[in-house]
């Protein structure tokens, strides 16, 4: 992104350390939860460095929450494109980036009642990892 503004539906932390060590305690705090799962973690400068191309420190960690995610798909079966959640963590010369979507940007996505239970209950899990993997909790 050249202009700094974020895609619509991507809300954005900031925080500081590595990607990696950002990267890591999302991962901590996933594992930490027994509601959450892991599905996985994707370096993508190390892909872009097994093909001779540099890229910033750039993680995608995919996690998700059966018991939230599968009510949403029962409503919109669609919403399965953008489940398991993700947050995408890039490095600056500052320290990190953490990245996710909007789940009210998934519900209008996917014509989903704002006012559905697991919406409210996923943007707070959302932001608290968000926090965590940036350093701020």
């Amino acid at each position: 992104m050249t202009n700094n503004a974020l895609p619509k539906g991507l809300i954005e932390t900031t925080g500081s350390g590595t990607a990696e060590e950002a990267a890591d305690r999302l991962v901590a705090a996933i594992e930490g939860n027994e509601k959450l799962r892991l599905v996985a973690r994707m370096d993508h400068s190390a892909g872009a460095a097994s093909v001779g191309l540099e890229l910033t420190p750039t993680i995608e960690v995919f996690f998700g929450n059966p018991a939230a995610g599968t009510p949403l798909m029962h409503i919109a079966p669609t919403v399965a494109i953008d489940l398991p959640q993700k947050m995408l963590i890039i490095q600056t010369d500052s320290g990190v980036r953490v990245l996710h979507n909007d789940p009210a940007y998934l519900a209008e996505r996917h014509d989903i009642a704002s006012d559905t239970p697991q919406l409210a209950a996923m943007t707070q899990a959302l932001q608290n990892l968000a926090n965590v993997a940036a350093g701020q909790s």
